[in-house]
């Protein structure tokens, strides 16, 4: 630790050195035009002036960090964020809450996940990204259900050229492939706009120990990997057209196919990889009216089907009606339907200035959700629900110093009734600084996997998960303030909060008596867990985030989250109320890193060069042992080559991992990082653009 704080603290130095001697380039790493975010009020503010408190991973952050995946940038850039490995998408973690109450938006539409809530982050092209909004606690008034421990929107690059061609392809250690390509072209008043990505991974392995629990001794010949060879792609198609000056019509759609490979061996013999199918339309407008006004309309439907695709001859088994056993073969390429989850998605929102300093926001969602499960459902092959929703949020400026925001949003759920759910913000400057105070409220309903889905989970144990009917909504009451200082060279804000969460479903482990007899029989699990309410929960933490720029060419920032988790839930078996963490909480989490950028003048050739920590606690779990504390280190240079009029060229060439750490407890237990080993990458990015002309 010592050695590495020293290569840490000679390389800031080294670093601040270079910046002193190009004190002169005009090169800057904070763009000249402030920044625009919109997810905090759904409506466009300067960052510095939003009435929420906003975070901003901004483009040149992104590119001057060129990170693999949505997961490396969130973690690696956002002290907030905590990631642990998942099949299907990462498992999240934000103020001490996971993925099911962490709303993922792309353009500020909701992204479909798995069957339980669960996004999968690799639909979305980092290449893509231009950048990330990310608003903490409760946003359910504007924003409806997940949205309780925060909102994370991605916003998308929008090109202006009527002519697009590029193509990024990065390789790396462990058979690290991925591509990404865009094609775009303009005629008149149409645009067209087509994306493919590929990615592939060997898959990496930690550790050949599996948990000792499961055997009388370690096992130290697994071929399980923590991290199984995978390859997925991605394309994806939008159209635009500028109907009239004021009336934007659009079409997209995509399609998106993953698939795991699993191994086949000792100790485990698996028989069957993973198959998943993501597909997506959706359509839409905006209409502008006098005054700035406005009117938006969005249509979605999404699916999500979960497949075993079968590598041997495998004999499944099921019950009947009257228990008797009936067992079916499956074949080499045959492929056995695990759930398919479908979702249709109405939106229509208005934006009008009103007089008095006023600026209301109304609209109604409607979701409607289906989830095909055989065999995995208590009752049915198929189950469904619907939710409602009517919306208003008005955004006052009684003086110019002040901004309060206050909404609220009526839900009507099919199986849980009517709820509303408030918010009120507020916003007060003086001088280079800014006072942020929020209280909102949050809703979420049990989703059909927590209310009928059943499963087993097999790592180094088999696990009996199970739905239960008997759930009631969850709800959240959100507290927050903040002080803010933005200066011409250095900025800061301190944020603190407070999240109760009443009736916050989890996993629960139950005696296995309390199982239906058929699947304990079926599956002889080791555990049995039950989605169940607890009592209630409270998270609360501080975070800080700063930036320094102590000359043009060089930017250092860092970010500190602490976090402290506490739930109360009634052991049936001992008959007491007790006081449990929640899962995967670290008290302790930061980041930091150090970005030097040159271009030389008489040369068209850029270079950027930037090191990256993430530090971190221990991980509390309450089975299976906790996670270790750990610190990465990553280090990325960027090379940027103007070719001519039209062409440009990037390559980036870095380590992940500098220090080689990576864990060595036993498979399937809690890592405290699930990182592979040092990884050495580079990419290389070709873009030609034709720029619109005036008369265009």
């Amino acid at each position: 630790m010592k050695r590495m704080r020293q290569i840490w603290l000679t390389g800031l130095v080294l670093l601040s050195l270079s910046a002193e001697v190009s004190a002169q380039s005009n090169v800057a790493m904070q763009d000249s035009i402030p920044e625009i975010v919109v997810t905090g009020t759904g409506t466009e503010h300067y960052l510095k002036d939003a009435p929420v408190q906003t975070e901003v991973i901004s483009r040149k952050m992104l590119d001057s960090y060129a990170g693999a995946t949505l997961e490396d940038i969130l973690s690696g850039l956002c002290a907030s964020f905590d990631f642990s490995a998942g099949d299907m998408g990462a498992n999240m973690q934000l103020g001490g809450l996971g993925n099911g109450y962490i709303l993922i938006l792309v353009d500020g539409k909701k992204m479909h996940g798995d069957v339980g809530g669960q996004n999968n982050l690799g639909l979305i092209d980092p290449a893509r990204i231009e950048r990330i909004e990310i608003v903490k606690g409760a946003a359910s008034a504007l924003y409806g259900s997940d949205a309780i421990a925060g909102v994370v929107n991605i916003i998308l690059k929008k090109h202006r050229e009527n002519i697009l061609i590029e193509n990024t392809s990065r390789g790396g250690s462990y058979g690290e492939f991925r591509q990404s390509n865009a094609v775009q072209f303009k005629v008149g008043k149409f645009t067209s706009s087509t994306n493919f990505q590929l990615k592939h991974s060997d898959g990496w392995q930690n550790t050949t120990y599996e948990d000792p629990n499961r055997y009388e001794y370690p096992i130290t010949n697994s071929i399980n990997k923590t991290v199984n060879r995978y390859t997925d792609w991605q394309v994806a198609q939008r159209f635009d057209y500028q109907a009239t000056k004021d009336l934007s019509l659009y079409a997209d759609g995509s399609f998106y196919r993953k698939r795991i490979y699993r191994p086949c061996g000792v100790p485990d013999y698996k028989t069957y990889d993973f198959l998943y199918r993501n597909s997506s339309v959706a359509t839409g407008g905006k209409l502008k009216l006098k005054n700035s006004n406005s009117i938006m309309l969005d249509v979605n439907y999404d699916s999500h089907a979960y497949y075993y695709m079968y590598t041997r001859e495998t004999w499944d088994k099921e019950y009947d009606d009257s228990g008797k056993e009936i067992s079916f073969p499956y074949f080499p390429g045959d492929k056995g339907l695990q759930s398919d989850q479908s979702r249709l998605l109405l939106q229509l929102k208005g934006i009008f200035n009103l007089p008095y300093f006023n600026r209301l926001s109304v609209g109604t969602d409607t979701e409607i959700n289906w989830l095909d499960a055989p065999r995995r459902l208590d009752e049915k092959d198929q189950v469904s629900d619907y939710t409602t929703s009517f919306y208003a949020q008005d955004e006052w400026t009684p003086i110019e110093r002040l901004n309060i925001t206050a909404g609220g949003r009526l839900t009507m759920n099919q199986n849980f009734g009517v709820r509303i759910t408030p918010k009120v913000s507020a916003l007060y400057k003086l001088g280079a600084f800014n006072l942020r105070a929020t209280y909102s409220e949050g809703f979420k309903t049990p989703t059909l996997k927590e209310l009928h889905y059943r499963y087993i989970r097999q790592m180094s144990i088999i696990s009996l998960n199970l739905g239960n009917t008997e759930l009631d909504p969850q709800t959240s009451r959100y507290v927050s303030g903040g002080l803010e200082y933005n200066g011409t060279r250095f900025s800061i804000n301190v944020t603190g909060y407070c999240n109760w969460v009443d009736n916050m479903i989890t996993l629960v482990t139950i005696p296995l008596s309390q199982a239906p007899g058929d699947l304990v029989v079926t599956y002889d699990p080791a555990r049995v867990r039950q989605y169940q309410n607890m009592d209630d929960a409270r998270t609360y933490g501080v975070d800080v985030n700063a930036q320094w720029t102590p000359v043009q060419s060089l930017t250092l920032t860092g970010g500190y989250s602490y976090l402290d988790t506490e739930a109360n839930q009634y052991d049936e078996e001992d008959q007491v109320m007790k006081h449990v963490i929640i899962d995967g909480m670290a008290h302790h989490r930061a980041t930091v890193s150090a970005i030097w950028t040159h271009a030389w003048r008489r040369s068209n050739y850029h270079l950027g060069i930037g090191v990256y920590g993430r530090i971190q606690s221990k991980r509390y779990y309450q089975d299976d042992g906790n996670g270790k504390a750990y610190n990465l280190w990553r280090l990325n240079t960027r090379h940027q080559f103007k070719l001519g009029k039209r062409w440009n060229a990037e390559v980036n060439a870095g380590i992940d991992n500098i220090f080689n750490y990576y864990e060595t407890t036993y498979h399937s237990l809690n890592y405290g990082t699930t990182t592979a080993g040092r990884t050495f990458y580079g990419s290389l990015m070709i873009q030609f653009g034709q720029k619109k002309t005036k008369n265009t």
